[in-house]
C-alpha cells in the first residue's frame, strides 16, 4: 500500500525554495505565505493533519513533488509536537500545550543544507540568504499555524486524545526533526 502524497504536487503557482514548495497557507499568523484563492479549501497544514496518522505508518516514502517535501516536513514536526505533549512528566492541559508548543514553533530550527538538518539527502540548500530568510520565515509561519491547529484537533474535554499520542511511538521514515 503506498504513501498518501500532497493534492498540491501539480500547482504550477507555487514558489520553490531548498526544494520545498511556500504553499497558501489559511493563517491569522503574519508571514511571507500566500493567501489561498478558496478559504474554505484545505491548505497543506489541514492535509499534513489529516494524513499525519496513515503516513506515520511508513518507512518509505517516495518525493513526487516539492509540495511532498513540504508535507514531510510538517508530518516531522507534527511527530515532534506530538512527542512534547506525550513525554510531559505531568499530562500537559491545553492552555500549557499551547505555551509550549508555541515556543517550540518560534525556536531556532535547522534549515535544508545546515548540518545538523535531518533529511539533507532529501532536500537541496537554499540558493542564496535571501532564498534561505524566505524558508526560515515561511516554515516559522506554517510551524505555528499547525501547533495552534493541531492542539485545537488533539485535545478533546481539556486532554490530549490518546488515539493522537499513541502515534509517538511510530517514527516517519524512521525520521525526527529534533
Amino acid at each position: 500500500m503506498p504513501a498518501y502524497h500532497s493534492m498540491y504536487n501539480q500547482d504550477p503557482d507555487a514558489r520553490v525554495y531548498g526544494s520545498i514548495a511556500l504553499l497558501p497557507i489559511r493563517t491569522r499568523i503574519r508571514g511571507p505565505a500566500p493567501t489561498p484563492a478558496d478559504p474554505s479549501a484545505m491548505d497543506i497544514i489541514d492535509e499534513s493533519i489529516d494524513l499525519f496518522r496513515a503516513n506515520s505508518l511508513f518507512r518509505n516514502f517516495e518525493i513526487k513533488g516539492p509540495a511532498d517535501r513540504a508535507l514531510i516536513y510538517l508530518i516531522l514536526f507534527i511527530s515532534d509536537c506530538l512527542t512534547k505533549i506525550a513525554t510531559a512528566r505531568v499530562p500537559m492541559s491545553q492552555n500549557e500545550a499551547v505555551k509550549q508548543l508555541s515556543t517550540y514553533a518560534v525556536d531556532n530550527f535547522a534549515l535544508p543544507g545546515d548540518a545538523n538538518f535531518p533529511l539533507n539527502q532529501l532536500y537541496s540548500a537554499p540558493r542564496d540568504r535571501a532564498e534561505a530568510d524566505a524558508l526560515r520565515s515561511y516554515l516559522t509561519q506554517a510551524r505555528q499555524e499547525t501547533a495552534a491547529r493541531l492542539i485545537e484537533k488533539i485535545y478533546i474535554n481539556g486532554k490530549p486524545s490518546k488515539f493522537w499520542l499513541a502515534f509517538t511511538k511510530r517514527k516517519f521514515m524512521g525520521k525526527s526533526l529534533s
